[in-house]
Formats: C-alpha cells, structure tokens, sequence
C-alpha cells in the first residue's frame, strides 16, 4: 500500500512540475512573438525611410544625367 500511494504522489509531483514549465514556456512563447512583432515593425519602418532615400537619390540621379 505504502509504494501505490508513493507513486502516486511522485506522479502527481511529476505532472505538477510539468505544468509549472508548460506555464513557464507559454510566457516566453508570448515574449518572443511581442519581440517579433516590434522587429517586424521597425523593419518596416527602416524599408519605408530607405525606400524614400532611395527615391530621393534617384530624382538626383536624374538631375544631374
């Protein structure tokens, strides 16, 4: 009787433990994609800001041809 509940209760610590990481690991999970979705963000501001550089080089380019 002593080992059944024994492993019951280490099955029960084991399943604890991996729910305390499942949590852990969700949480970076939504780190990460907030993280993404800022990077993602400044990419495209830095592609609209050289997109207009280059508009602006090209208008000179053309200019001076």
């Amino acid at each position: 009787m002593f080992w059944a509940m024994l492993a019951i209760a280490a099955g029960f610590c084991g399943l604890a433990v991996l729910g305390v990481l499942a949590i852990r690991v969700f949480i970076e999970a939504q780190r990460l994609s907030t993280q993404v979705t800022e990077t993602t963000q400044r990419i495209n501001r830095a592609a609209e800001d050289l997109e207009a550089a280059a508009t602006g080089v090209a208008r000179a380019g053309r200019d001076v041809l």
